[in-house]
């Protein structure tokens, strides 16, 4: 009777199980940010397959190279001393991984005291594995099946490589038309019901400055569940007074919904008409937002401005996308590019049209997808500046061309989490504000500021992270990067990948959170006349708070 050791290796190949359990084992070490036990499970049995993958290919590779095999008993030490060390090497990873985890949470100021299961992580990872590699062996049985009935009627060279060649498109083609979009099309559904509802304690604005409002070219219902809330949360006259002290202006908030129009020009010939409606061209500043996917501006951005020029701003944004921002900006970052740039032109061409005298300044901002989307307005940075009187980027994804250029470009010796370039003369980059005064010398509008944390993984996540070390790893560290952290192929992709969902969830600084530092950028761009140092500490104070 065959001994059970036999039946593994029948069942596993040797590789495959060595590098799956690298892997594994890998994807326990620390990266930018926290992350719960069921999200390490799950990143176990992703990184798994990958490294099963790898390795099983290495190991035919390596038996078609040298078909030499080893005696029987050879392999049975070999399996035996395998199947031990892997297995100490998964007992140490998982103890550790614990320690690994305070200390990322130590090193944002989050309490240490966590829940941390490595049996269910244990669990979790092998039972996922498990299914994982029962449909890659169910695609190989049918690739095999298949490349036989192709060699009754080919020669076999011509059999192996079609049927290789169908089996790859079939997957391919399973796993984008029918996986992919049939995902994305549950969560359009999902969010398409979501975007017709409304936030709680936002209300139809009473104000004839905003869109949704009285006298308003766009109805309130079709502004959407995130323009409801931005129209519907400017700051009113009396909080602006008690901040400035002086009698305040009411802010135009433009905002134009997917149900306004029929196309991104459409709806930025309409946002032109309301920026009209609403005295918006006559307004010391206007400011042309990026939203993200599901059509969201950030309330800090919008906040500071009009706490800074005590009400008397315009800001317009429109939609383009429902979905999560991290499917629009897989299924839709195109369409949010497209929408930026339909924007921007239409409110360019309106503003140039002004006597020189009487154009308001005219700023850009967006966080995330949308500084994606504004950054696709313009060709290069001196187009940004040429075009504008000031830009604020906060939290800008990788795929950010300008930024991409910029950074890629820095001056030699600066660090790629705070890059230098052209010793600062336009745009500068920044984690806390004291960052904004580097490198020292002349800063002359107009200002392009880059709001980035080291520890985002919004900015750092890249496809590249799959087989290139980042710069952002190399040398000094950025604020808050674990020092343990390290750069494994496949692995650490997987591990930015899911640093995203808690990017979020961590303090302000640290993560995807910018908080009060969006006062500090806006200071740098667009600071009004006779605004002071205490001026930028209490709107810090009133932008931070709960």
């Amino acid at each position: 009777m065959m001994d059970r050791g036999r039946v593994v290796r029948r069942r596993l190949g040797f590789g495959g199980t060595l590098l799956a359990t690298l892997f594994a084992c890998a994807s326990l070490t620390p990266s930018l940010l926290p992350r719960t036990w069921l999200f390490q499970g799950v990143m176990g049995a992703i990184t798994g397959i990958l490294g099963y993958a790898v390795g099983a290919t290495l190991g035919a590779l390596g038996r078609a190279v040298i078909p030499y095999r080893l005696p029987e008993p050879a392999r049975r030490t070999a399996w035996q001393v395998m199947v031990g060390g892997c297995c100490g090497l998964g007992v140490v990873a998982l103890w550790y991984s614990i320690d690994w985890q305070r200390d990322v949470r130590a090193l944002m100021g989050m309490d240490t005291r966590i829940t941390w299961f490595p049996p269910v992580i244990l669990a979790v990872a092998v039972t996922l594995f498990a299914l994982g590699l029962l449909v890659a062996r169910l695609v190989r049985l049918g690739g095999r099946r298949l490349i036989d009935w192709l060699d009754r009627y080919v020669p076999a060279y011509v059999g192996h490589v079609a049927g290789v060649l169908i089996i790859a498109a079939l997957v391919a083609v399973f796993a984008d038309d029918v996986l992919f979009s049939g995902f994305v099309n549950t969560v359009s559904d999902v969010s398409s019901v979501t975007n017709k509802g409304t936030h709680p304690g936002v209300r139809r604005p009473d104000s004839d400055k905003v869109s949704g409002g009285p006298g308003s070219l766009v109805t309130w219902e079709s502004l959407g569940r995130e323009g409801r809330r931005f129209t519907g949360t400017a700051a009113t006259v009396p909080q602006l007074t008690a901040f400035s002290g002086r009698p305040a202006t009411e802010p135009v908030r433009v905002y134009v919904g997917l149900g306004a129009a029929s196309s991104p020009q459409a709806q930025a010939a309409v946002a032109v008409r309301e920026l009209e409606r609403t005295g918006g061209f006559g307004r010391p500043v206007l400011a042309v937002l990026g939203t993200t996917g599901t059509g969201w501006v950030d309330q800090h951005i919008a906040h500071s401005l009009e706490f800074m020029y005590n009400g008397d701003t315009a800001l317009v944004a429109l939609q383009y996308s429902y979905l999560p921002s991290w499917v629009s900006f897989l299924a839709d970052k195109d369409k949010a590019a497209a929408a930026g740039r339909a924007l921007f032109e239409a409110v360019y061409a309106r503003w140039e049209r002004l006597p020189p005298a009487a154009r308001p300044r005219l700023l850009v901002s967006g966080e995330s997808l949308g500084s994606y989307e504004l950054e696709g307005s313009f060709r290069d940075l001196d187009d940004l500046a040429g075009r504008t009187d000031g830009a604020l980027f906060v939290g800008p994804p990788n795929a950010n061309h300008i930024w991409h250029h910029l950074t890629t470009h820095r001056d030699p010796g600066s660090p790629v989490w705070r890059p230098v370039y052209q010793l600062g003369r336009t745009a500068r980059f920044a984690q806390h504000p004291a960052d904004l005064s580097l490198p020292q010398g002349p800063w002359p509008l107009p200002r392009v500021v880059y709001l980035q944390n080291a520890t985002d993984p919004v900015v750092w996540w890249s496809p590249t992270l799959l087989y290139h070390r980042p710069a952002w790893l190399e040398g000094p560290r950025g604020p808050g990067v674990n020092p343990q952290m390290n750069w494994f192929p496949l692995v650490t992709f997987w591990q930015v990948l899911v640093d995203m969902t808690a990017a979020m969830s961590v303090p302000p600084g640290h993560g995807h959170r910018y908080g009060g530092n969006i006062v500090d950028g806006w200071v740098a761009v667009a600071a009004p006349r006779g605004w002071t140092a205490d001026d930028t500490w209490r709107l810090r104070a009133l932008i931070s708070a709960p």
